[in-house]
């Protein structure tokens, strides 16, 4: 790809991806992912004066004085993006390839970034670290980012996911929020570094696939090439029981990183190449498992009432929202009609709780 080829796509994405990251975080990217408000600095002694809510009790204990944590405000929030370079993204048999999505996605997360003043770092991988960009700031590094996953030519075809997550934890002292786009095609199980990866940085994982994935097509012979170690073979897509054992495996495969990602509690959402992944961004939320079990319970004993008592609800529509105590409560007012004609209005109470809303 030559010098005018890369700037003209560089500018394509830019065009798209700035008007997508305002419509799909709109004031809402620093609700779901924001710094804690005060990171811890150093220690020093105690003074007269100090809060003692701050003092360091190990530290404490080892000197025989007191000591007091020293926090200073974080004034902005780190986002990292771990992008998989490996030979399977380069495959795609509807709109693009998974390559061309994940760069989408990754240029419109890293103008989300740049829209809340916030810095923006890269680690492209492969079954070894290929790149990794520091985390900087401004439209000047975005649009280098962006030339970088464009250009790009990796050393290796292979992918190995634990590599790059213990080298995020051994790289970012600070937290940070950190998307980790790939469509998670790997062999060994990448658990453990997972878990520590996130309990140190709050991981989203955004899994891009091609629907051919899913389902095959019955096309008869078919030749096709591993992207990662190159080997190629024919098929007989004709054989339904060929076409179903590859959707078997599919699932079992999708069962399997679903309950990684449950484990580590981390954040996830899988988008196709043919999908507006605008939709699967905005779906993007964590919330954890005893809250969502929850307000399942809460809302199937609603269903219940509202099936039986009001035949079930026809539509919803937004009336208005209230922002109460500085923005930190709000009062979502609903207009809800039923099927057996009545309309009713319910007050919805959200709290926001220093990383995003949730019902009261």
């Amino acid at each position: 790809m030559d010098t005018q080829e890369i700037l003209k796509k560089v500018r394509k994405i830019e065009i798209k991806t700035r008007g997508l990251s305002q419509n799909i975080f709109a004031g809402q990217y620093h609700s779901a992912f924001k710094g804690r408000g005060m990171a811890f600095s150093e220690v020093r002694e105690y003074q007269f004066g100090d809060d003692v809510r701050d003092i360091d009790w190990n530290v404490t204990a080892r000197f025989h004085r007191p000591f007091v944590k020293v926090f200073e405000e974080e004034r902005e929030l780190t986002v990292m993006l771990l992008i998989d370079v490996s030979g399977s993204l380069d495959f795609g048999t509807t709109k693009q390839m998974k390559r061309d999505m994940v760069t989408e996605i990754a240029a419109t997360l890293a103008f989300s970034a740049i829209q809340n003043n916030d810095k923006i770092g890269v680690i492209f991988f492969s079954d070894r670290i290929e790149k990794y960009i520091p985390p900087q700031k401004g439209r000047k590094h975005i649009l280098y980012i962006i030339r970088e996953m464009l250009n790009f030519e990796p050393q290796s075809k292979k992918t190995d996911l634990s590599m790059a997550f213990e080298y995020l934890t051994r790289v970012m002292k600070r937290r940070c929020t950190a998307f980790v786009l790939s469509d998670f095609y790997q062999r060994g199980d990448f658990l453990k570094p997972l878990q520590i990866a996130n309990s140190k940085h709050d991981l989203v994982a955004i899994q891009v696939y091609d629907p051919l994935a899913k389902r095959l097509p019955d096309v008869g012979l078919l030749k096709v090439n591993d992207g990662e170690t190159g080997h190629e073979m024919y098929i007989d897509t004709s054989s339904k029981k060929l076409r179903m054992a590859h959707a078997k495996y599919w699932m079992q495969k999708e069962g399997e990183l679903k309950q990684t990602f449950a484990k580590s509690k981390v954040d996830w959402t899988s988008v196709a190449t043919n999908e507006d992944y605008v939709k699967a961004m905005k779906s993007c939320d964590k919330m954890p498992n005893d809250y969502q079990q929850r307000i399942v319970k809460m809302l199937r004993h609603h269903q219940k009432f509202v099936m039986k008592e009001k035949k079930g609800v026809r539509k919803v529509d937004v009336l208005r929202t209230e922002m109460h105590n500085k923005n930190l409560m709000a009062n979502v007012f609903l207009n809800v009609s039923y099927n057996d004609g009545s309309v009713e209005e319910v007050l919805l109470p959200m709290v926001y709780d220093g990383n995003r809303w949730r019902m009261q």
